[in-house]
Parts: C-alpha cells; sequence; structure tokens
C-alpha cells in the first residue's frame, strides 16, 4: 500500500504535526505502508528521499512557518500519485489541504485528513482585534466544510470527535492518536545537561518543552514559579524550545523578577540534548488549554517523568488514568502547590516515574500505526466498493 501524506509544515519545522508525519513513516513500514511526504522548503538539505519538497517563502510575522507555491504544490501531488498511491492523507488544512484534496478528486482516490489543529481555541491568539464570536463562527465553518469534503476525518481524541461532531462533521470520524517511538525516549545524561548549562545537581527544576507560543499558556507557568520559589528560592522552570512568544516571555520573567528562576534554552536537539533535558529536569509541567493530544506529556512520561499538568481538550484522554501524573485545579497557586509537593518527595516521584513508564508503554508507535494501516486499507475498500 502506497500513501502520500501532504503537510504545510515539516522538519526542519518543529511541532506536533512535523513529529506525527515522522513518526508514522517509521511505524507503518512495519505495517507494509510506504509513505511518501510533500512538504514545504525550507532552504535546508534534505537527505529524504521519501521526502518532496516544494518552494516556499516565509509567512509575513512569522517566518518559523512556509506558505507554499500553489501551482507547484498540486503539480508535486499530481506526479506523486500517478507514479502510485492508494490514498491521500492531508495533514494540515492549508495549501495541503486543498491541493491534496483537489487531486484526489480528480484522480478518483481516496483522501482523508488528521485534524490536528482546534483553530477555534488557537485565533484568539492571532487575530485578537477581530470579535471572538465571529471569529468562533468562521472557525466552526472553515472546519466543518473541510471535514465534510474528505472520506474519513482522524481526531486524536474524544474531546476533538465531540467537537467536530457538535460543528456539524458528518463523515465518518476515527480516533486515533499519534503514537511515540518508544526506542527514542529511554536514557538521557541529566549531569551532563546540568553541568552544560550550569544547573546544580540537587536544584529542584520543572520543565516545559514544546513550541514557545502564546496558545501554550506558558505565562501561567510564569506564574506558577513566582509563586513556588516562595517555598523553594532555588527552584527553576526552564522552558524548551522557539516561537513567537520568547520575547514576551523573557519580558515578563523580568518584570516579576524571576531570572534566577526560570531560563530558556531555546530548541534542543531530538537525538541527544533532548533526551539529557527530560532526564535532567524532576517533574514536566504542562498548562496549554488547546492541544489536541499533547504528545510531549507522553515523550516525558516515557523518559520516566512525573507530569504535572493541566487536563484540558485532548490532554484529558492521557491525564484521565492518573498514571504517573497529576492535575492540580486549573489556578497558578494550586498548581504551583501540587508541583511543589511533588518535588519535596522522592519517593512519590519515584513511584511516579515508574508508573509514567508503564503507562507511555501503551501509547506506542507500533500499536497505533497497525491501527492507522487498518483505517487506509478500510477507506480504500469503501471508495473501490
Amino acid at each position: 500500500m502506497r500513501v502520500l501524506m501532504v503537510s504545510d509544515v515539516y522538519f526542519p519545522r518543529i511541532n506536533g504535526v512535523s513529529t506525527a508525519i515522522q513518526t508514522y513513516h517509521h511505524a507503518l513500514a512495519a505495517c507494509g505502508v510506504e509513505v511518501r511526504v510533500i512538504a514545504p522548503d525550507y532552504g535546508a538539505p534534505c537527505d529524504s528521499d521519501w521526502v518532496v519538497r516544494v518552494p516556499s517563502r516565509a509567512v509575513p510575522r512569522d517566518p518559523e512557518d512556509r506558505l507554499v507555491n500553489w501551482r507547484l504544490m498540486q503539480a508535486s501531488v499530481a506526479e506523486a500519485v500517478q507514479q502510485g498511491c492508494d490514498l491521500i492523507h492531508i495533514q494540515t488544512p492549508f495549501v495541503a489541504h486543498y491541493t491534496g484534496h483537489s487531486v484526489a478528486r480528480r484522480l478518483k482516490i481516496p483522501v482523508i485528513a488528521t485534524y490536528h489543529t482546534l483553530f477555534e481555541d488557537y485565533l484568539q491568539y492571532y487575530a485578537p482585534f477581530l470579535p471572538a464570536s465571529w471569529m468562533r463562527g468562521m472557525a466552526r465553518r472553515f472546519s466543518r466544510a473541510q471535514c465534510n469534503a474528505l472520506d474519513s476525518v482522524i481526531v486524536p481524541s474524544r474531546a476533538i470527535h465531540d467537537r467536530l461532531a457538535n460543528y456539524g462533521v458528518t463523515t465518518p470520524m476515527e480516533i486515533l492518536p499519534t503514537g511515540i517511538p518508544l526506542a527514542n525516549f529511554r536514557h538521557g545524561e541529566r549531569e551532563r545537561f546540568r553541568a552544560d548549562h550550569g544547573i546544580a545537581s540537587e536544584r529542584p527544576m520543572a520543565l516545559y518543552v514544546g513550541r514557545v507560543a502564546h496558545e501554550k499558556n506558558i505565562t501561567f507557568l510564569i506564574d506558577v514559579a513566582a509563586r513556588a520559589r516562595r517555598e523553594m528560592p532555588e527552584f527553576l522552570l526552564l522552558v524548551a524550545g522557539e516561537g513567537p512568544a520568547l520575547s514576551s516571555l523573557k519580558q515578563r520573567v523580568e518584570e516579576q523578577g524571576l531570572a534566577h528562576n526560570v531560563m530558556f534554552v531555546g530548541y534542543l536537539d531530538r537525538a541527544r540534548e533532548l533526551l539529557d533535558c527530560y532526564a535532567a529536569a524532576d517533574v514536566f509541567v504542562f498548562a496549554s488549554r488547546t492541544e489536541t493530544q499533547g504528545l510531549v506529556l507522553l515523550e516525558a512520561m516515557a523518559m520516566g517523568l512525573p507530569v504535572v499538568a493541566l487536563a484540558v481538550m485532548g490532554t484529558v484522554d492521557i491525564l484521565s488514568s492518573a498514571r504517573g501524573a497529576c492535575v492540580p485545579e486549573d489556578a497558578p497557586g494550586a498548581f504551583a502547590d501540587a508541583m511543589t509537593s511533588l518535588l519535596n518527595d522522592p519517593p512519590r516521584r519515584m513511584q511516579m516515574s515508574q508508573q509514567a513508564r508503564e503507562y507511555a508503554a501503551q501509547w506506542s508507535d507500533t500499536a497505533l500505526a497497525g491501527r492507522m494501516a487498518g483505517l487506509y486499507q478500510q477507506v480504500i475498500a469503501a471508495k473501490k466498493g
């Protein structure tokens, strides 16, 4: 079986969509599925022969992202399908969606999409000058129209399934989270990372990993850090990642006098630095209210890192078992209390660490890739029938 994934983002752009594409490419091969990807060209060398890069330009005011050339994207998708393709799997709702859908309908092959982003909850951060009710209505109509034009929609959590159903999506939806490659999250060098960044061996440290964007609610974690230092003067919140909110967050840290308690380390290489970073932390913290899944929680848990997080939207499915994680009230004070209590209790952290590893094993990429391959076969068969 040959599947073409079409996306407006991919590495070196770091986000959940890029991670999901890479994970499924490797895991689906064991299920007899050959995956090719069409994605933007970021101007960096591409050494993957299964990725076709399309010329693109930077998005205004957001240089991390790219706007691909519509005509060349459509030509690349059509050429890949004509070379042999059983199904198109769209990963993003912009140029990739419309070119993937157009080619699939013209060449009469099935087309599905994964709904990675809940735009209703994101637009307030990027267009705050427009009426919120108008933006919500537009986002709902946009998502409904796109989803109902497909043969199937993959959603990563029950919360997203229910939200789309409320929008009026009638296309069959499959709840299928992205798994994690457990073999990649085994060991890291705690002392190496701490030494490299000047962090004392016994200093209590909480970690956030992810895009440094407004919708990730990192300001909440900075407020948590301000409260935590009252009990733990040496407490450190380490933020790993890059994004458009970085400068404003650094300014907030300075304004609150938290330069000693909050550290930004930027992007970390996933092959070594990120693993060392996970190993260097004592707890993982997460406060986003807009996640469709929250893969980074599973990465942290696979590394044996106890999690303190808000359970909202897509993270509910991961956190509902409370294995290896605790979910405080959605308030900085309650969150800080839960976090510092855990930091002050090494035996409990050790117990939660083991629970986290065991729980993360249930979300392996191999198990979930098998389900994805089965869905592909089902959609292809239905299209032929």
